[in-house]
């Protein structure tokens, strides 16, 4: 039987792994990089511009989902690039769609700015 964490332990561990992810992602991606620099902006106006709490976390959630969905790209981006550096037409397209992902991601974060605060 595997010996598994438990418990708290279990989620130090867990922790300590996303925030492992988190920092290597800021350091050797310069999109995300500078995604999570916006969001440190955009976070407190969106707390001073949303009128309600309705408002606020319709202004705070495309934030998190730019984040998020820059990470997923990365992670598989470095999976592709793990696999081999020849071209090969799979991996292009999932980097590509992982771009699309991102890409669709800060549409909609404009998107949303713009109807809640228009």
């Amino acid at each position: 039987m595997k010996n598994e964490r438990t418990g708290l332990s279990r989620i130090i561990n867990a922790f300590s792994f996303s925030m492992k992810g988190l920092k290597f992602c800021y350091q050797s991606e310069a999109a995300f990089k500078q995604e999570l620099w916006l969001s440190i902006v955009l976070m407190p106006l969106a707390f001073l511009l949303g009128e309600s709490s309705v408002d606020k976390v319709l202004l705070i959630v495309p934030i998190f989902l730019v984040l998020i969905v820059e990470v997923l790209n990365s992670a598989i981006e470095s999976v592709v690039d793990r696999i081999g550096n020849e071209y090969h037409v799979l991996s292009g397209a999932a980097k590509d769609m992982g771009s699309a992902a991102v890409w669709l991601s800060l549409t909609l974060l404009v998107i949303s700015w713009l109807i809640i605060l228009i």
